[in-house]
C-alpha cells in the first residue's frame, strides 16, 4: 500500500503565499484562479470542464484521500498543505482537508456568444449575498438552468462562500459575470422572453414555453424601476400568510421551478 504522503509534492513558498492571497477578491481576478473547499465541491470540479490548476490536501488527511489523488490525472498537481498554513486558507471551522486551485473560465460578457438559444436564462442583479448566490447556483443546476448572468455591483462568483453553498453547481453553469445589466437585457431580448419578478403587483408564474431570462433583484431593494420596465412579463408569487417575503433563494428555486416545469414533466401540464 502506498501511502498519499509520497504522491504529495511539498508547496514552495511562493505557492503558498499565492495561494493565501486567493483568499482576496482582487488578487483572484488578478490571477485568474480562486479556490475549492470540501470533497463533494472539489469532485464536481472534477465531473466539469472547469480546470483544477492543483490539489491541495491538508497533510494529516492525507491517507484518506489517497485512492482519490491517485485517480486525478498526472498533469494536476497535488500538495500537501501543513495544518498552519491550512488554517489560512479554509473557510470550513469543520474542514474536510481537501481543496482545489481553480482556472477561472473568462466569463462572456454582455449576453455574447451563448451556445444555447432554447434554454433559459437566470439574470441576478446587484446580489450582495455570498450564502445567497451560491443556493441560487445550487437550484439552477438542479433545474436545468444552465445560462446564468451576474450584473455588475454584485458578490464575485468566485467567493469562496458561493463555491462552497453551490455544492459544485458553479462548475456546470456557463456564467457572464459584472454584466451592465441595461445593455445586456436589451441584447437578449431579441431572442428571449424577460420576466422580472417583484414581492407584489405581478402575475403568477407559468410554464415558460419560449426562451426566457428570468430577472431576479437584491433581496432588500429588489430590481430598479429602469429593469422593470423593459420587462415584458412581471411575476409575483402568491402566498397566504403574513410574511413580508421569502427569502430570495426560496423565491428563485420556486420562480425556477414553475418556468421549467414543462420540462421536468416532458412537455406535459
Amino acid at each position: 500500500m502506498i501511502s498519499a504522503g509520497n504522491i504529495l509534492e511539498k508547496p514552495s513558498s511562493s505557492r503558498r503565499k499565492l495561494w493565501g492571497q486567493l483568499t482576496c477578491g482582487k488578487y483572484r481576478r488578478k490571477e485568474g484562479l480562486f479556490l475549492a473547499e470540501g470533497f463533494k465541491v472539489v469532485t464536481e470540479l472534477f465531473r466539469s470542464r472547469w480546470r483544477a490548476e492543483s490539489l491541495l490536501i491538508r497533510e494529516d488527511r492525507a491517507d484518506h484521500y489517497r485512492q482519490f489523488i491517485a485517480s486525478l490525472p498526472t498533469t494536476v498537481s497535488s500538495y500537501a498543505v501543513t495544518p498552519r498554513d491550512w488554517e489560512r486558507l479554509s473557510q470550513d471551522k469543520n474542514s474536510e482537508g481537501i481543496m482545489a486551485v481553480v482556472v477561472d473560465r473568462p466569463s462572456r460578457n454582455q449576453g455574447q456568444d451563448f451556445t444555447d438559444r432554447r434554454g433559459q436564462v437566470l439574470f441576478l442583479d446587484r446580489i450582495s449575498n455570498p450564502g445567497n448566490l451560491g443556493a441560487i447556483i445550487r437550484s439552477a443546476h438542479w433545474f436545468g438552468i444552465r445560462e446564468l448572468a451576474i450584473s455588475s455591483g454584485s458578490v464575485d462568483y468566485t467567493n469562496p462562500k458561493v463555491v462552497r453553498t453551490s455544492m459544485g453547481s458553479l462548475f456546470h453553469l456557463n456564467i457572464s459575470a459584472d454584466v451592465a445589466a441595461l445593455d445586456y437585457l436589451a441584447r437578449l431580448r431579441k431572442d428571449y422572453l424577460l420576466v422580472a419578478t417583484l414581492s407584489r403587483g405581478g402575475i403568477n408564474p407559468r410554464p415558460c414555453r419560449q426562451p426566457t431570462v428570468l430577472i431576479m433583484g437584491n433581496e432588500s431593494h429588489g430590481l430598479p424601476d429602469e429593469i422593470l420596465a423593459m420587462a415584458e412579463e412581471r411575476w409575483t408569487l402568491p402566498g397566504g400568510g403574513e410574511a413580508e417575503s421569502l427569502s430570495l433563494p426560496q423565491a428563485a428555486a420556486i420562480v425556477m421551478y414553475e418556468c421549467t416545469r414543462l420540462e421536468q414533466n416532458g412537455g406535459r401540464q
